[in-house]
């Protein structure tokens, strides 16, 4: 069931699911909580499951002209104060993650987990805040063609035939969103600070978990921030890009399960 929580005077659309330890879900850039479908559907037999539309993507409206990472985790955090939680495990993919790191730093008594589903502590460099404004500029121009373009480069060659439909329906959600609130997130992203203190300073599991052949964000450079963790953990998808939740659904699966084990003793 669909429902719906105050922020600044704007819905924040979320699915609630399940019974239990709560676990929020939160999505990637130029995705939605729908993403996480199956995921939920397995997971609520176990936990309560929460998944979110993050500000300007799914069902969720755009709030002003940059979507910070802070601003985002305070969507979510309104989300849950509506719920009236108080502690939970966060699963953030890629954007997502960045999300989950901003919201551990703003709310770090509410964590019971994080999982950084392709997804980094560090901030971008020079050289891809470069890219993020060049990308901007194309989006301005014709968000259609860049979403056209988007999704194939996040996947491992070999899964690109097999995920087709799929991938369809990625592009055609996406499609759908508006082209400021594609340019706002951009924005936030390219704008966010490095966070690896956080992983310095948190008391409960992290898991990291990476594609083998993600070209976003490369698995090597993951292994010195979990040493960071006093509970970190990074899993290595050998067959899996950016896209780990559809390119090796089960495998993922598995290894939040077993994540959200370790959160919730």
């Amino acid at each position: 069931m669909i429902k719906h929580a105050s922020f600044r005077q704007t819905d924040i659309f979320f699915t609630d699911e399940g019974k239990g330890r709560a676990i929020v879900l939160l999505h990637g850039f130029i995705e939605d909580k729908s993403i996480w479908k199956e995921f939920s559907k397995q997971l609520s037999k176990l936990y309560r499951v929460i998944c979110i539309d993050l500000p300007g993507f799914g069902e969720t409206p755009g709030i002003g002209y940059v979507h910070s990472m802070e601003m985002m985790a305070c969507s979510v955090k309104a989300v849950m104060d509506h719920l009236n939680l108080r502690r939970y495990a966060i699963v953030g993919h890629s954007m997502g993650g960045y999300v989950s790191l901003a919201f551990a730093e703003l709310y770090p008594k509410n964590i019971s987990g994080l999982c950084l589903f392709h997804s980094t502590a560090t901030a971008d460099s020079d050289e891809k805040k470069t890219e993020r404004t060049r990308v901007i500029e194309i989006v301005k121009r014709d968000p259609i063609l860049f979403v056209k373009n988007f999704f194939a480069k996040l996947f491992a060659p070999e899964n690109i035939t097999a995920l087709g439909e799929k991938i369809d329906v990625l592009r055609e959600n996406a499609e759908k969103i508006k082209k400021q609130n594609i340019v706002n997130a951009l924005e936030g992203m390219k704008s966010r600070p490095d966070r690896r203190k956080v992983l310095t300073k948190s008391d409960y599991p992290v898991l990291f978990l990476a594609g083998a052949q993600d070209a976003v964000i490369p698995p090597e450079p993951l292994k010195s921030q979990v040493k960071l963790c006093k509970q970190g953990k990074l899993l290595l998808i050998e067959n899996a890009g950016h896209m780990g939740f559809l390119e090796a659904e089960k495998e993922c699966m598995k290894a939040i399960k077993s994540f959200a084990r370790k959160c919730f003793t």
